[in-house]
């Protein structure tokens, strides 16, 4: 079992009256269960509170008043101890719930459609399974700088493939994109983690669809994605955003502090072993045909 302490402080300042959505609370699913919390809001307002059913995202939206305000949102979650399987298959178009085929489709931070004879001419001859979703994972933190401040809100996965840099969020895109152009379905997943380098900060993975089950991946290799607290679900980042904002609304400070428990009896999760490996090229080999030139 593991146990993450929660404690997220956002403030604004509101220049005019404006309309604020949220989307910051942990998620009462996932493979987590929400231990206490508390939400506060200086000034006091009247909010109303909903769970997306599909999703399981929660929200919380308001009307804001002019002047300073400050979000408060302290919790503590725990999570299961997760063991995925090393030979999860990726799943027919065919036979892909109703539910999920609409994480296959192209969409405005994943263009799939765009990407398709690239995740092909790049993954296509790897063997299908988690394997090769591993593989594409391995590609990008190989492929893909780290370097904050070198996107911003509206950069495509198509644009970080271009510029080779990017932040948790954009390698999330771009791990989705490739998915999904190989017909496996996947989605973007936000929440809390703790870094071994601070600042601290909400963390962007992904998830496929394989075997009959969501299974997250993480390019940027910052945290184990087992201790993700997962907040928000979609099919990318405008889904997911901690604040929708409708009007004229400045942020001016955000303090995310998580601490953690572990058990340290339980071995951490490991990667799947990639079907595809990186031998000096950018295209991925199969690790078969790897294993017979270097034998």
């Amino acid at each position: 079992m593991h146990i993450s302490h929660i404690d997220a402080q956002l403030d604004y300042e509101v220049a005019a009256p404006a309309h604020m959505l949220l989307n910051i609370e942990a998620a009462r699913s996932g493979g987590q269960a929400v231990v206490s919390e508390a939400l506060s809001i200086e000034p006091p307002t009247e909010m109303q509170v909903f769970c997306d059913e599909s999703s399981g995202n929660r929200f919380i939206r308001f009307d804001a008043r002019p002047g300073s305000l400050k979000i408060s949102y302290k919790a503590t979650v725990q999570r299961a101890h997760v063991q995925v399987p090393t030979d999860l298959r990726e799943v027919p178009v065919s036979e892909v719930p109703d539910e999920v085929l609409h994480y296959m489709m192209p969409t405005r931070y994943c263009e799939s459609d765009l990407m398709s004879r690239c995740a092909q001419q790049l993954f296509g001859d790897l063997p299908p399974g988690i394997g090769r979703v591993q593989a594409i994972v391995d590609w990008i933190h190989e492929s893909i700088a780290y370097e904050p401040g070198s996107s911003d809100s509206t950069t495509t996965a198509r644009e970080v493939f271009v510029e080779r840099a990017g932040v948790c969020r954009d390698f999330a895109h771009l791990g989705i994109t490739f998915c999904r152009a190989l017909n496996i379905p996947a989605r973007l997943v936000v929440g809390y983690v703790w870094f071994d380098e601070p600042p601290q900060d909400f963390h962007a993975v992904f998830e496929a669809w394989l075997g009959g089950q969501w299974v997250l991946f993480d390019a940027t290799r910052m945290a184990p994605v087992d201790r993700l607290v997962r907040v928000g679900t979609g099919r990318d980042a405008k889904d997911v955003a901690f604040c929708t904002i409708f009007g004229n609304v400045r942020m001016t400070d955000k303090k995310l502090v998580i601490r953690e428990l572990q058990d340290e009896s339980l071995a951490p999760s490991k990667a799947p072993p990639p079907t595809g490996t990186l031998v000096g090229i950018e295209k991925p080999v199969p690790v078969v045909q790897v294993a017979e030139v270097t034998g």
